[in-house]
Formats: structure tokens, sequence, C-alpha cells
């Protein structure tokens, strides 16, 4: 059973791979690209998944290219790789929401089906919606035991959970709209 870190790991190189081959060094710098500051990926972690993907058959090693004069080992998905990345990409459920997964499934919103992406978004605003609801209650209780510069960080991490709401508001509309327009096109001919 994969972990849901090593399920994260596993959906951003397949993800990653999808798009085309790449060795090592350019699948962690894409990783690290794709994810930003949000995440950094190490070798330490990288090697063992592609080993484990290599073992499953989701990805294989081509011939090594030469790089700046060394020898580089190429992965490249397979049909099997393929087919498990859209079975991760279907997956909607409370883990898609979390913070650890949000960024990566959104990351390949693209190659993932509308009303999935719609799940997804609406799991997490939820879930956010519940952490503001518990922050604001426990602000509202503690906010005379709390010096102001603990305060301001609080203000300061609530804030910034609206913000993320406030966005994934305007991203559901959008999504929806989306949907709509080809119901409204079908009933217009």
């Amino acid at each position: 059973m994969v972990s849901g870190q090593g399920r994260v790991l596993e959906l951003a190189v397949l993800g990653s791979l999808h798009e085309t081959p790449l060795h090592g060094y350019e699948l962690r710098k894409r990783l690290n690209e794709l994810l930003g500051m949000f995440r950094a990926f190490s070798y330490g972690s990288l090697y063992p998944c592609l080993r484990s993907l290599l073992e499953q058959g989701l990805i294989v090693e081509e011939q090594p290219t030469r790089v700046s004069g060394r020898s580089k080992i190429v992965y490249k998905l397979t049909a099997e790789g393929k087919e498990r990345l859209q079975e991760l990409l279907t997956q909607a459920g409370p883990s898609a929401w979390e913070d650890e997964s949000f960024g990566i499934h959104f990351a390949f919103f693209r190659h993932t089906e509308a009303e999935v992406r719609l799940r997804i978004l609406e799991g997490r605003r939820s879930r956010l919606e519940e952490r503001l609801d518990a922050v604001r209650t426990a602000l509202a209780r503690t906010r005379e035991r709390l010096d102001a510069y603990t305060l301001e960080l609080q203000r300061h991490g609530l804030e910034s959970v609206e913000r993320e709401v406030r966005w994934l508001n305007e991203l559901i509309a959008t999504e929806r709209r989306a949907s709509e327009e080809p119901a409204r096109n079908n009933t217009d001919e």
C-alpha cells in the first residue's frame, strides 16, 4: 500500500512523464518548478519512487543519453503508467483536498475530467471553510490571552485561508460556467 505522500509523489512523477520523457535531474527540476515553494522533492524520495514505478511497469528506462558529457537514464511512461495516471486523476475524495496533495492534483487539472475537477475544488473549499470556522472559534475564545504578535499571526493565517476560499469560489464558478456552455450550445441547435 502506497502512503499518502507516496501517492502524491507518484502522481507528480507520472503526470510529469506524461508530458515528456525525462532523466532524474530534469524530473526533479520540473517537479520543483511545477510546485514551486509549496514542496521540494529530494533525490532521496524521488529515486525510490522511480524504482517502485519501474518495478510496477508504470515507467521504463530508455537508453542512456549523454548530457554534459555524462550518460543519463531517461524515464518514460508506459501504457500501464498512463492508465495509473488516469486512475489517480479520477480520485476526488478527501485525500485530493488536503494541503499536501491539492497542489499536485491542481497542477494536472488539464488532464482531469471537469466533474472531478469540480468535486476536488468543492471539497477543498469545504475543508478550508471547516478550518476557518475552527480558527475563528478558537480565536474568539483565546483572543484576550494572546500577545499582539501571536494575535497578528493568527489574523494572517485567517486572511490567507479566506483568500484561498475566495480563489476557490472563483474557480468553481468558472468550472460551472464552462460545463454549462456545451449544454447551452446543444439546446440552441
